[in-house]
């Protein structure tokens, strides 16, 4: 294909899939469908470099210069003439100290700020006077890709070292000097650097979506057959989750905290010496979290059950320059009310185990693209009856083993916020990098207006299995 044809097929108009649409129309003023990310960098960096970057990078990947525009009444995505980066790259700097009380913040007021619909949804804040460095808030809205699709695009802007002084004027012919950025604009050539890269610097990462995608691909044809028949019934008529301080009316005010580095090999430890794995030890601490939450506001914790719902990824990597969303959810019910910590991973493992041959992802994916094509009134209903059926949404993505640079500075830390989806006001993200483990907590402000608290009871409660894994 001819450089002219290949920028008549970017700038022709593409449908929205129904999927995508369907997250698109889940967006609420109380609940934005945007997933927020920060790249904390070990050093300042002046916007002009990230600006280039931006240009050299993103912008050649045709989802970042479209916006969504409706024909005949059907949503599609246009091209836009052109793309503001003054708008989509804006600066701050912190008040004095810069730390993380000011950061927090910053970004507390960001999540409940709506992306302007009118351009590409979008937007990166460079933030100065960080501690040492800068930040670099990305949003990106949930119709653009679900979490793995953009996890990738935030990886095809970094480096796996600081590279020259200076930004080539040109990036290299393709996008193949960075393979993350390959796979995204040249599949076929793309897929084999990218998995390459992508197998050495975060082996669990590659094989977590080749597995859920195989799962995905043997169940394809259950889609219609009893297993997923089973599932979509036991999805409707499982029970409400019981009524908490986690649930209720949301408004539009957000909060967000997060965790303080945990080292992965000392997490992997704890789990083999309590008979679980890394996962298990992450989603008890926090299960355990949630329960001290409770039990300090006065609030019955003893034998309660609460849901999760839970993103698996049912896409293979060769499918990733598509964006959209491919993906299904799984409903984990964790054990909150359980009598002590170790109570709570070994019974927070056996369920787990029990959903991981469930067509439940397949299921909900199906349920989603349906939800992008009936009438918006059908849709908000559905979600309302989903929202009751889950108290968070928890999100566990393994990221890259070893630091990654970004605009030649070396990114220093990784953490997230993933959206609550319908009516849900509670948000937990685990990201591993570089060796350690952080954890993103985001909230509705009148239902848990101080989230750093659901933080202090996971790390009291992972503190509490390592001493378990230590007697």
């Amino acid at each position: 294909m001819s450089a002219t044809q290949q920028s008549r097929a970017a700038s022709a108009p593409v449908p929205l899939a129904p999927v995508d649409h369907a997250w698109l129309r889940m967006d609420d003023p109380t609940n934005l469908m945007i997933i927020n990310g920060v790249l904390v960098l070990g050093a300042p960096v002046a916007r002009e470099r990230v600006r280039r970057l931006l240009e050299q990078r993103l912008l050649p990947i045709p989802r970042f210069r479209q916006r969504v525009a409706m024909k005949a009444g059907e949503p599609f995505w246009e091209t836009v003439p052109e793309v503001d980066l003054d708008v989509h790259l804006q600066e701050v700097t912190l008040p004095a100290p810069g730390g993380d009380a000011e950061l927090r913040e910053l970004v507390s007021a960001q999540m409940s700020q709506p992306l302007d619909l009118g351009r590409p949804l979008w937007g990166f804040l460079l933030v100065q006077n960080y501690n040492s460095g800068s930040v670099i808030l990305g949003r990106l809205h949930h119709c653009i890709g679900d979490g793995m699709a953009l996890l990738l695009v935030l990886l095809s802007l970094t480096d796996i070292d600081a590279g020259p002084p200076v930004e080539p004027a040109e990036p290299e012919e393709g996008g193949l000097g960075n393979p993350f950025l390959g796979l995204l604009l040249d599949p076929p050539r793309g897929v084999a650097a990218a998995k390459e890269l992508i197998g050495r610097i975060m082996p669990e990462g590659l094989r977590l979506l080749e597995a859920s995608a195989a799962a995905f691909k043997s169940m394809g044809a259950l889609t219609t057959g009893v297993a997923s028949t089973g599932a979509f019934g036991r999805l409707v008529l499982r029970p409400s989750d019981p009524k908490t301080i986690f649930k209720g009316p949301l408004g539009v005010p957000k909060k967000v905290a997060w965790s303080d580095k945990i080292p992965v090999d000392e997490v992997r430890e704890i789990g083999k010496a309590l008979g679980g794995t890394l996962n298990d030890v992450l989603l008890s601490a926090m299960t355990g979290g949630l329960r001290r939450y409770l039990d300090r506001k006065g609030e019955r914790g003893e034998g309660i059950n609460f849901r999760a719902a839970m993103p698996v990824n049912l896409r293979p990597l060769a499918r990733m320059a598509e964006l959209g969303n491919q993906f299904g959810l799984v409903f984990l019910s964790l054990p909150v009310g359980a009598k002590n910590a170790l109570e709570r991973l070994r019974e927070l493992r056996r369920r787990s185990l029990a959903l991981k041959r469930s067509a439940e992802p397949v299921v909900v994916y199906a349920i989603l693209k349906l939800l992008g094509i009936v009438p918006l009134a059908v849709q908000k209903l559905v979600v309302t009856i989903f929202a009751t059926k889950a108290t968070a949404v928890m999100t566990n993505v393994p990221g890259p083993r070893e630091t990654l640079y970004l605009a030649g500075k070396p990114i220093d830390e990784i953490f997230f916020w993933v959206p609550q989806s319908g009516r849900v006001g509670l948000g937990i993200s685990i990201f591993s990098y570089a060796g350690h483990v952080r954890v993103g907590v985001g909230t509705d402000a009148g239902l848990v207006p101080d989230p750093e608290a659901v933080v202090a009871g996971f790390h009291e409660e992972y503190a509490e299995l390592r001493r378990l894994a230590g007697r």
